[in-house]
């Protein structure tokens, strides 16, 4: 698919922006798949950075994180540890320590349910070399997260919020956004839009009316962080993530809730893997 821009780069004062449809030969070479000799730390270990005051969205993304196939999930919260303990399946962890305490950390999601000014000072006094999801309030610290390895996860109001009023149409300035933050964007929409700062932009055309529906976003999150977790690289990650929640979203249709979506991962990684 090419989308015709409105702004310069040719002689006759018109762009194309070609966008790549989401589809399975994308990335499907790139899904992980667990060595026989392997550990859990060989699948990585996503650090989940939980909410003050929204739990469920941290409960959400936690939960979708390990299924999709993060070795470990810790979620880590000063005020809120015991809740987490409580409400959170058992495989994963909880530590109100911080990422100091936990061992092989090399992905971190911020985000989901809120980003408090503690969350984020870890966030930032992180190891560079650990690769970021970003969601939420947590994207307003994109100007300080320069030179590291981020996929950033917006709606589109967070998108004008954080990243203002940018020129051309949306993918042109998706792609802007991308460019200036060194980020991956995975502006979730109807037709969720994926750029890379390289220019890269893919569209993913299916997902059902009804992921309308607060916390979908958080479990996307949480699939997106899974994949980073366990080695994929930020796009085929995202193009995965998103192309798998939205079909998801359609088998389940009308009456969908957000933790709907979660048992179906496994049954997609069954054919995607098959």
């Amino acid at each position: 698919m090419a989308f015709l821009s409105r702004d310069g780069g040719s002689s006759d004062g018109v762009k194309m922006v070609i966008a790549i449809r989401n589809t399975t030969d994308l990335w499907r070479s790139n899904l992980p798949v667990p060595s026989p000799e392997g550990h859990k730390y060989h699948r990585g270990h996503t650090a989940i950075l939980g909410a003050n005051e929204f739990t469920g969205a941290t409960r959400l993304a936690a939960e979708a994180c390990s299924r999709i196939g993060s070795g470990l999930v810790s979620v880590l919260s000063e005020t809120q540890a015991q809740v987490y303990r409580t409400a959170l399946p058992p495989d994963i962890m909880v530590s109100e320590r911080g990422l100091s305490a936990l061992n092989r950390v090399n992905t971190i999601l911020a985000g989901p349910g809120g980003c408090a000014d503690d969350q984020a000072k870890m966030l930032l006094d992180s190891d560079p070399s650990v690769s970021l999801v970003v969601d939420a309030d947590a994207i307003r610290l994109w100007p300080q997260l320069s030179g590291r390895d981020v996929i950033m996860t917006p709606h589109e109001g967070e998108f004008v919020r954080y990243f203002g009023h940018l020129d051309g149409d949306l993918l042109e300035q998706v792609g802007t956004a991308s460019e200036q933050s060194g980020a991956v964007i995975v502006l979730k929409r109807p037709q969720t839009i994926i750029a890379a700062p390289d220019g890269r932009i893919i569209v993913n055309h299916s997902a059902s009316r009804y992921l309308a529906k607060g916390g979908t976003g958080d479990v996307l999150a949480g699939m997106i962080a899974g994949f980073v977790a366990q080695g994929m690289k930020e796009i085929p990650a995202a193009c995965a993530a998103v192309w798998m929640h939205s079909v998801a979203s359609e088998r389940i249709g009308p009456g969908l809730l957000p933790q709907d979506i979660i048992p179906l991962v496994r049954p997609l990684l069954h054919e995607l893997l098959s």
